[in-house]
């Protein structure tokens, strides 16, 4: 199949894509709107879901986009192809088990080009217990400044201190400093927010309502980023616990990585969405994986990122800066390129039918 015709090129287009896919498929569709932000075009901007399958299977898959905002382009292309793709859909109804898509956590960031919501939270570092003392990053605070000085583009000292930062340091440690996640910088790059997010609610009552009463619960985020170009690295989500990272192997195959061993090329990171799941579904088992699709090298995206963050933070900044901030932004995290858009989807699809296939198998065997 062709999924190219698929994928989108703004949320707004993105959004009547996925809806029109799931009406033609007669999926149950629901939608929490967002209360108070508006779209970059002034669009209602909202979390679409819809489901196919049987709703009353005792295994769930949940296949999420838009968790970082900008990367939404890439998960909703696989959402909307996936609802369009006849062998997939038929595997759904052999297998008797239920599939949820959650179109666009973070519709903010999606419409308005960024990595984070309206808050300038990264959403994947938001589900961390508030009540409790947040995570420290003193790595972070020392090169805040530097990451963010307050012109753009960087002025030559600053970079050269932060380069001397890195050389010191390492690239290792740098990627972990800038992109761990961080709760003392509300301006800043990786912030997990003070609160839990409105996203973080809505998340945890479709979590509540859709899967806390079944067995077992697969779940597929996508994301874009980190990795060689086209490639989807399958990084478990989910507690460091052996059992469920060989799950996962078992599932998805031994390439898994897990940032807890250092395998990922992701950072050990705080806050990541699938521990909703064992707070709001505790007795539900759960194999989870971040599905990162590379685009270009590392460098570049935190570069892209760095300008985006200052973006942010200077609302000021000149009309033909911020579109050729936010143009670059939106084209680190999405290749526009049929020959990438394919290689995503044929990994995606393959990911889901392994899913799918294993839920069963456990349905059976139980």
């Amino acid at each position: 199949m062709n999924a190219s015709p698929h994928f989108a090129q703004t949320y707004a287009e993105a959004r009547d894509k996925f809806l029109a896919a799931g009406a033609d498929r007669g999926a149950r569709m629901f939608r929490d709107v967002h209360p108070s932000e508006r779209g970059v075009q002034g669009e209602e901007l909202s979390i679409d879901g819809a489901k196919i399958g049987d709703d009353n299977a005792p295994a769930l898959l949940l296949l999420t986009s838009g968790t970082h905002g900008v990367e939404g382009f890439c998960g909703s292309g696989c959402q909307v192809a996936l609802l369009h793709d006849d062998a997939f859909l038929a595997a759904v109804e052999r297998a008797d088990v239920c599939v949820l898509m959650l179109h666009a956590l973070n519709p903010y960031g999606f419409s308005h080009l960024q990595r984070t919501n309206e808050d300038n939270a990264d959403l994947n570092r938001n589900f961390v217990d508030f009540s409790s003392p947040l995570p420290p990053s003193p790595a972070y605070a020392e090169i805040h400044g530097l990451l963010l000085p307050a012109a753009w583009p960087p002025p030559q000292d600053s970079e050269t201190k932060l380069g001397a930062w890195i050389k010191a340091r390492g690239d290792r440690a740098f990627q972990a400093a800038v992109s761990g996640g961080q709760y003392a910088f509300p301006d800043g790059m990786f912030y997990g927010g003070s609160h839990p997010s409105w996203s973080n609610a809505c998340l945890r009552a479709v979590l509540r309502t859709q899967a806390s009463s079944r067995q077992r619960l697969g779940w597929i985020d996508f994301h874009t980023g980190l990795g060689p170009r086209g490639h989807g690295e399958k990084i478990y989500s989910g507690r460091d616990d052996p059992a469920d990272i060989g799950r996962a192997k078992t599932w998805w195959g031994s390439e898994v990585t897990s940032f807890f061993d250092g395998s990922s090329t992701s950072a050990r990171v705080s806050g990541v969405i699938s521990a909703a799941a064992y707070t709001e579904c505790p007795r539900t088992e759960m194999t989870a994986m971040a599905l990162e699709y590379g685009t270009y090298p590392l460098e570049q995206t935190l570069q892209a990122l760095r300008a985006g963050h200052w973006l942010h933070n200077h609302p000021e900044a000149p009309a033909k800066q911020r579109e050729e901030i936010k143009r670059a932004l939106r084209d680190t995290f999405y290749v526009d390129a049929d020959d990438w858009k394919a290689m995503v989807y044929e990994q995606a699809r393959d990911a889901c039918l392994q899913a799918i296939a294993q839920l069963a198998t456990e349905r059976a065997s139980n």
